[in-house]
């Protein structure tokens, strides 16, 4: 599976663009025709299962994902990381979103991903890639603006 990766640096500290990245509910909102469904109770934890639905009417792709290492950032400065593994029939794979503060001020943000369309031939994945990139891109810009 190709692996998509984004470095992002924001002027917002780590608590407050972990608080940002990890609302799933915004994530859906930032990526069209897509809306995020929580499986859970928050808060989200080890074990939180959410799906982004993507779609018009009957015709939608669910992407349901759970959470599989949650660990914020804290005070003393140590970085954050969530991992969430893909668990659908068709979108597979995983991603990984890390925050760790920036010398300069403000945070860096390392957004890894690595998915898989299953009804896709393999000869898409760098259409898949590019795609994914511009996305999450976007997505990552939209969750950490004012």
């Amino acid at each position: 599976m190709p692996v998509i990766r984004i470095v992002h640096r924001t002027f917002l500290p780590p608590a407050e663009a972990w608080l940002r990245l990890t609302d799933w509910e915004r994530h859906g909102a930032q990526v069209p025709l897509t809306r995020t469904v929580i499986g859970t109770a928050v808060p989200t934890r080890v074990g939180t299962i959410f799906t982004a639905r993507t779609g018009v009417g009957r015709i939608t792709i669910d992407d349901p994902m759970e959470v599989v290492v949650w660990q914020p950032p804290t005070a003393a400065g140590a970085p954050g990381l969530v991992r969430l593994e893909k668990r659908g029939r068709v979108v597979t794979g995983w991603a990984e979103i890390g925050i760790r503060a920036d010398p300069a001020g403000g945070s860096e943000v390392h957004w890894h991903e690595s998915l898989r369309v299953r009804p896709l031939p393999r000869l898409l994945d760098p259409l898949v890639t590019a795609a994914g990139r511009v996305l999450f891109t976007r997505a990552l810009r939209r969750l950490l603006s004012p």
